[in-house]
């Protein structure tokens, strides 16, 4: 499973969902990959920030770890990372496990922008 983050239009994304649905429901297999998307360049960089990245990338590289101990890591401060961490939490790109440490739970993330904008026509 991955995670994959895109600029997409809204009437992309709603087909995809409605594509899986129809699958589900005819007892077909569902992709079990993640879809975050977002409509705007904008929007998209407002959330996944070069730094958030650098997080997502340190996580997935040293496994679960407090968000202190990530932090510490990555040899910035704690108050940044932490705040980071709960906006990934939030977007589903990291997550806690019972021990309340934070580590990727998709085997691999993929950002897919397209600078054409054939992804936002649709």
């Amino acid at each position: 499973m991955k995670a994959i983050i895109e600029l997409t239009s809204w009437k992309t994304s709603q087909a995809r969902a409605v594509r899986a649905a129809k699958r589900a429901d005819a007892g077909k297999p569902v992709s079990a990959d993640y879809h975050l998307d977002f409509d705007s360049m904008a929007s998209l960089f407002s959330d996944i920030t070069p730094a958030r990245m650098q997080v997502i990338e340190a996580s997935k590289q040293l496994g679960a770890l407090s968000v202190y101990a990530l932090a510490k890591a990555m040899g910035r401060n704690y108050s940044n990372v932490h705040r980071d961490v709960n906006k990934l939490l939030e977007l589903e790109l990291l997550a806690r496990d019972e021990n309340g440490k934070v580590y990727v739970p998709w085997k691999d993330v993929v950002l897919n922008v397209s600078l054409t904008g054939d992804s936002l026509a649709a």
